[in-house]
């Protein structure tokens, strides 16, 4: 179904991007789905394989609270593509560690990603993508990359599952 954006709302950043990740979200998520992991689980196994991080490392990578850090890291372990082990310089944390099985599920959550992104992106005209990707990633790597004032009432971080 496709939504006219309202007049009021077309010059909205937060809600541009609010919409835009909802839908996004869904998508992959959908597309996703067939390779028996969620969302949250492949950014996790995406990101675990990049490096050696603690699960509190990879919550803050992540973007996730310390509880369903756990709740995810658990049934990973459970399907069998990631593995708690003690740190080398701290014996009270866990280092994830990706297995082979988890490192082909992230190969082909990859493919699937980038289809679900191309298809997106080439929605747009061809000269405004690369442009697009690079400003949004500075945006979000930058000014957006924390929030910059306290909040009284935050904004609750809402994740694909």
């Amino acid at each position: 179904m496709t939504s006219e954006c309202p007049t009021c709302l077309s010059s909205d950043l937060a809600w541009l991007l609010s919409q835009a990740h909802y839908t996004l979200a869904n998508e992959v998520t959908a597309a996703i789905e067939p390779l028996g992991v969620t969302m949250r689980e492949f950014q996790v196994l995406k990101t675990a394989v990049q490096g050696s991080y603690t699960q509190r490392d990879l919550a803050e990578l992540v973007g996730l609270d310390k509880t369903t850090m756990v709740a995810t890291i658990d049934d990973l372990e459970r399907a069998g593509l990631a593995a708690r082990r003690p740190s080398e310089t701290d014996r009270r944390a866990r280092v994830i560690s990706v297995t082979p099985a988890g490192k082909r599920k992230v190969a082909q959550g990859r493919d699937v990603v980038e289809r679900v992104q191309q298809s997106v992106l080439n929605s747009l005209p061809a000269a405004q993508r690369e442009g697009f990707l690079e400003g949004l990633g500075h945006l979000v790597s930058e000014r957006l990359s924390a929030p910059q004032v306290e909040c009284k009432r935050p904004v609750r971080r809402r994740r694909a599952a």
